[in-house]
Order: C-alpha cells, then sequence, then structure tokens
C-alpha cells in the first residue's frame, strides 16, 4: 500500500508540471516562427516607433546617479518577481528580502536626485519614491510583529507601485528607456 501511495504521489507531482510544461513548448514553438516574432515591430511600425536592439551606450553615457537608479530597479524587480513566486518565510525569502530592500532603498533615493526632465524641480513621480523610503520600514515592522498580512500587502504595493507601474513611466517618449529601447 506504501508504494502504490508513493506512486499516486509521483503522478500527481508530475501532472503539475505537464501543463506548463506544454505552455512552454508551445510557447517556443510560436516564438520560432519569424512571421510572430516581427509582430510586435510591425504594430509598432505603424505608429512611427521602430524598434531596434537596445542601445545600452545611451545608459553608459548617462550619469552616475541614473546608472545606479537603472542597476537599482532591475535587481529589485528581479528579486522582487522571484520573491513574489517563491515559497515565503524561510532563510532564501529573509535574505532576498532583506536583499531587495537594499535595492529599492537605493533606487528611491537616487531617484530623488534625477530632477533634470523637470528643470531642477521635483516632479510627481519623487512622491512614490518619498513613499517607498516610508514604507520600507514600515512593512519591515510588519514583519517583524508577526503582521504577515500589512507585510505582504505593503511590499507588493511597493513591488506593483514602486517598480511596475513608475517604471512603466520611464519608457515615456522622449525619455531614457526610450531611447534605449524604441529611440
Amino acid at each position: 500500500m506504501g508504494d502504490q501511495n508513493m506512486s499516486m504521489r509521483r503522478g500527481v507531482s508530475s501532472r503539475r508540471f505537464l501543463v506548463p510544461s506544454l505552455a512552454a513548448v508551445t510557447v517556443a514553438i510560436v516564438a520560432a516562427n519569424p512571421g510572430v516574432r516581427a509582430a510586435p515591430a510591425r504594430f509598432l511600425e505603424r505608429f512611427g516607433f521602430a524598434p531596434h536592439a537596445p542601445d545600452l551606450s545611451l545608459i553608459a553615457a548617462a550619469p552616475l546617479v541614473i546608472q545606479l537608479h537603472i542597476a537599482g530597479a532591475l535587481v529589485a524587480l528581479a528579486i522582487g518577481t522571484a520573491l513574489l513566486i517563491g515559497v515565503k518565510g524561510n532563510g532564501v525569502h529573509k535574505v532576498l528580502g532583506w536583499t531587495w530592500v537594499v535595492a529599492m532603498t537605493l533606487t528611491a533615493v537616487s531617484s530623488l536626485f534625477i530632477r533634470h526632465i523637470n528643470h531642477g524641480d521635483f516632479s510627481f513621480i519623487h512622491l512614490l519614491s518619498g513613499w517607498t523610503l516610508i514604507a520600507l520600514p514600515m512593512a519591515i515592522f510588519a514583519i517583524r510583529r508577526r503582521n504577515v498580512r500589512l507585510h505582504r500587502k505593503m511590499m507588493t504595493g511597493m513591488f506593483v507601485g514602486g517598480l511596475l507601474i513608475a517604471g512603466a513611466f520611464a519608457f515615456i517618449p522622449g525619455r531614457l528607456m526610450w531611447n534605449v529601447f524604441l529611440g
């Protein structure tokens, strides 16, 4: 009976990976089609945008504060994605969590020195940076008080608002990331 339960468990766990595996293979086959790969470029060209390989020399030529901001945001985006997907509460989560906090702090602080778009003044998006610098300690305090729900809510909010939504603003025409990828 023990061997039968073990084989049934293996069958269930292998079925759990069957659908994602088939989906990944399907996406790979579709993406290998040159017509499918060219479709986004054709769509953008209709609106006058010319996608090209990223021009990383623009980032290399940017001031150090912008380079630090981009590096912090990319690290926070990668780690934040892993944290949202992965198991919570274990040692890996805690180490990655502290690394994410440092990356988010770097991103928020560096953004306070990026003001050339507004002729030296702060813009609306700087409010998000200020909120991030306030919310990070609050979220850490919440988890230290074992308030997992508040911690999760605040960290997810900073990931979505501070990285995804604010990151989308970096792709407005005329801004650096727009020029790197589409300009």
